[in-house]
């Protein structure tokens, strides 16, 4: 039992190498693309629509209900964003019942490029509210000898976003490995659709958590914003 699917090495070409992480990456890029090809490929805004017309209604709608609740604003600029984080995550855990499939949320380098995309988009969307200027003259408030603090707060969250999602993965995934090993059959299956609500459980503690962070680089601008109006 590998602890990371970065341990399992397809093909390697010199420095090179094609491993488990990469290859079930593109499985599920993939699978996505095809996948919103054929449930787009006929919307009808007539009464009656199809199943998965249907099915993908209520998951959008969802998530935009998700974000305008942390956000307050309208979802549609945060949208495609925060849902292909969760989409991707919940996919990637959701897959884990395909045999010799391995997650690549198990693999670190996964969850923190994952991390590093959230870290990019934050001050991304904060720019794009308050301006260059105006986002950066946040990390200096109340004085700038909070400059450092402030950066290393940004660093240590986006760690913690990347560790915390590809620890539980990665635990989950060693404990029905050894209970497999150890106890009979019904036992792991259980194991297993616990692993499978808590793979969703994390897909949706992290775009959560996305979305909380952009939010936050938000609200900064738009407290300043009504400060200026009450003035």
């Amino acid at each position: 039992m590998e602890i990371s699917p970065d341990l399992i090495i397809f093909r390697q070409w010199g420095q090179v190498t094609l491993n488990a992480t990469i290859v079930f990456t593109w499985v599920i890029m993939i699978f996505l693309t095809i996948g919103s090809w054929i449930v787009t490929r006929k919307l009808s805004a007539e009464t009656k629509i199809s199943r998965w017309q249907n099915i993908l209604e209520i998951l959008v709608t969802w998530i935009q209900d998700q974000i305008q609740a942390i956000s307050h604003r309208e979802s549609y600029q945060y949208l495609p964003f925060v849902g292909t984080l969760f989409l991707f995550i919940a996919v990637s855990n959701l897959l884990t019942i395909v045999p010799w499939y391995q997650a690549p949320t198990g693999s670190l380098s996964t969850t923190v490029a994952l991390a590093v995309c959230v870290f990019i988009a934050t001050p991304l969307f904060g720019i794009m509210e308050g301006g260059l200027k105006g986002y950066f003259r946040s990390y200096i408030k109340p004085t700038f000898f909070m400059l450092p603090f402030n950066i290393i707060g940004e660093i240590s969250r986006t760690l913690a976003l990347a560790v915390r999602l590809f620890g539980n993965i990665m635990s989950g995934s060693m404990i029905a490995g050894i209970l497999l090993s150890v106890t009979p059959l019904f036992f792991p299956i259980i194991m297993q659709a616990l692993g499978l609500l808590t793979g969703l459980v994390q897909a949706y503690i992290f775009a959560v958590l996305a979305m909380v962070y952009i939010a936050s680089a938000m609200q900064v601008h738009k407290g300043k914003a009504i400060q200026e109006s009450e003035h």
